[in-house]
């Protein structure tokens, strides 16, 4: 399966970057190949955000939509992700941010990101593991750039 992990410091308050990973429908404006999304349903029971969303991503006929289950553990300042429809055997991502600075010195938060996924098609597997990082970095610098001008 590949998996990877991304981290960054962003020039950004951490309560700011947790509403602005969570905000799933603007997704599609800023993420490459990320053609649309969609929200079914999100609950907040004080403790936990819990989501359901679609993500339909490619280009062309190149398109497969991915449904996940997001959950924010509000005390863990945690975003985990798994798949729960789609063309996936299986999809893990977890977001964990921790403040790094304070209005004195500016806000920045880091941001680590793991993921860990296997794609029900076995050859697309093989060509995944072997190009994923390049894509998730690529991914990760398109969220950096954008959370820095919320």
């Amino acid at each position: 399966m590949p998996n990877a992990s991304v981290t960054r410091l962003i020039d950004q308050r951490k309560d700011k970057l947790i509403e602005f990973v969570l905000d799933i429908e603007k997704y599609p404006e800023f993420i490459p190949f990320c053609d649309s999304s969609k929200i079914y349903e999100r609950n907040d029971d004080g403790q936990i955000i819990n989501i359901i969303a679609d993500l339909t991503i490619g280009k062309g006929p190149f398109k497969d939509t991915f449904k996940s289950d997001v959950k924010y553990i509000k005390k863990d300042g945690l975003i985990h992700v798994v798949n729960i429809g789609g063309p996936l055997n299986f999809l893990e991502n977890n977001w964990k941010f921790q403040d790094k600075g304070n209005c004195k010195n500016g806000y920045k938060t880091e941001v680590i990101f793991d993921i860990d996924f296997e794609i029900e098609n076995k050859f697309l597997n093989t060509l995944m593991t072997k190009s994923f990082q390049y894509g998730l970095d690529k991914i990760a610098d398109a969220f950096q750039k954008r959370a820095e001008e919320i």
